[in-house]
């Protein structure tokens, strides 16, 4: 499975903007590709990361379930739910900053992200510290070339990004991130049916809970670092991820046209670029999980 490819559906990083004061729906200025990517600074500044899924378009195809879901709307579900989802993790990364100021400064102090760090309570004390702030400090580094044909081209430091094959789109509400699907579904791991569409919903409100079972241990103050406290809510996240990207997987798997690789008795693969990772096959999924994690952001690197 592509992480790359789940995730941005994922994570990766719903709804059509809030107000910024009362009920009243904040206005954006999405009407030029610059424009776009400078609101999805603002919307962090702003202390909205919800509305971060609003920026990515997800083409939908023509088509109805056959419980009367269209798979447009089945898309909307998933980004309502990673928005929701977005602002938890928003609400929890203030309530740490606020318990552990001086570790998380510290933190911060180091640079990078958490894409650059290596184990897993070293990566989840960096998403922990500040989720949101690479795309505000980093709105520099970030270019997007309007190409005149209703795309534009988009570069991080002057490099294409993924190669070239993630680009903004001109829509009807301004111009957004589009996700490559035709792409993706090419290669065999991206949502075709209503099951899927709903497992990877289910996901985001997993995530979601996870992150509400962490806030109250943080506010009952059960860690005396910021370390305990980022590891104790990347094992809470990780545990409710895990067995709904095994779901999903399984799925993948018991479709003759997606079957990838075999992994052994009581496995599957996920497919990384030209790496075929077994998962579950060894009897150790975590560490199987965590092996292609760090292939998979070795490649994202490249």
């Amino acid at each position: 499975m592509r992480m790359r490819a789940l995730i941005p559906v994922l994570a990766l990083a719903a709804t059509v903007a809030l107000g910024l004061g009362g009920c009243r729906k904040p206005r954006y200025d999405t009407s030029t590709p610059q424009a776009a990517l400078d609101a999805m600074a603002q919307m962090v500044r702003d202390g909205r990361p919800e509305l971060l899924p609003t920026m990515l378009d997800i083409e939908a195809r023509d088509i109805t379930f056959p419980d009367g879901v269209t798979e447009a709307s089945a898309i909307n579900d998933v980004k309502l739910k990673a928005g929701d989802m977005l602002a938890r993790l928003w609400k929890v990364s203030r309530a740490l900053q606020a318990r552990f100021p001086k570790e998380v400064e510290a933190e911060l102090a180091k640079g990078g992200s958490w894409a650059t760090r290596s184990g897993f309570g070293d990566v989840f004390t960096s998403v922990m510290s500040d989720p949101f702030g690479w795309l505000d400090a980093n709105r520099s580094r970030l270019e997007a070339e309007d190409l005149g044909d209703g795309t534009a081209a988009f570069s991080l430091d002057g490099k294409p990004v993924l190669g070239g094959t993630l680009t903004m789109r001109e829509t009807a509400d301004g111009w957004r991130v589009a996700i490559p699907v035709e792409l993706i579904r090419s290669s065999g791991y991206f949502p075709d049916t209503r099951e899927e569409w709903a497992v990877l919903a289910y996901l985001m409100l997993a995530v979601e809970n996870a992150i509400r079972d962490f806030d109250n241990e943080l506010g009952d103050g059960k860690f005396k670092s910021l370390a305990a406290a980022s590891e104790r809510a990347g094992r809470l996240i990780a545990e409710s991820a895990v067995a709904q990207v095994v779901i999903f997987a399984m799925m993948q798997q018991n479709d003759p046209a997606k079957a990838g690789a075999a992994a052994g008795p009581g496995g599957f693969t996920i497919k990384a670029g030209n790496a075929e990772i077994p998962i579950g096959s060894t009897g150790d999924v975590g560490r199987d999980m965590g092996n292609a994690g760090d292939i998979m952001r070795r490649q994202a690197e490249q």
